[in-house]
């Protein structure tokens, strides 16, 4: 697992033995390419939910993203993306919750929210809804699931990209 691009491009990310399934190097440039051509990222804020090793929160922060949350409910993740963030310098803001939890209670507002739970996952549509309901998704922001090709999300403006067996949803607000 590497950074992609931006201010720390090609660092690498010595993930410890955690129960995630952290997004592909392959499958992360793709979405940032998609993301890339249509908004720019600097002093933007993004929302990792199911943060899981941190990759995608990384990988905001260095593009330019000035304020990132990362939401996981396991404790050794969250460590492990302080400890990363801290190594970077990065400003990444940590939060050790369930990530439904999280979205039924924060007041922040964000450009990008990444969602990329475990493919089992049941709740998809219940989180599109409730975000979409508390306007957390700022204007000309995006929304993006990571899921398995049997999920299905509805919503308006929605893009949806295959790769291999994941997929990305990506709603425009």
């Amino acid at each position: 697992m590497r950074i992609i691009s931006g201010t720390h491009k090609g660092r690498k990310l010595n993930i410890p033995k955690l129960t995630i399934r952290p997004t592909t190097d392959k499958n992360k440039e793709a979405i940032f390419n998609i993301l890339n051509n249509k908004y720019l990222f600097e002093n933007k804020n993004a929302l990792d939910l199911f943060s899981g090793s941190g990759n995608i929160a990384y990988e905001f922060a260095s593009r330019g993203c000035k304020n990132i949350i990362a939401v996981d409910n396991n404790p050794k993740c969250i460590d492990y993306i302080s400890s990363q963030s801290n190594l970077f310098g990065f400003n990444i803001k940590t939060i050790k919750n369930d990530s439904l939890n999280y979205i039924k209670k924060t007041n922040n507002k964000f450009n990008f929210i990444f969602i990329d739970p475990p493919y089992k996952y049941q709740e998809y549509q219940q989180l599109k809804d409730i975000i979409v309901k508390r306007k957390l998704v700022k204007n000309n922001g995006c929304l993006i699931f990571e899921h398995d090709k049997n999920t299905e999300i509805t919503a308006e403006n929605i893009e949806i990209r295959e790769y291999g067996g994941t997929c990305f949803s990506i709603i425009l607000f």
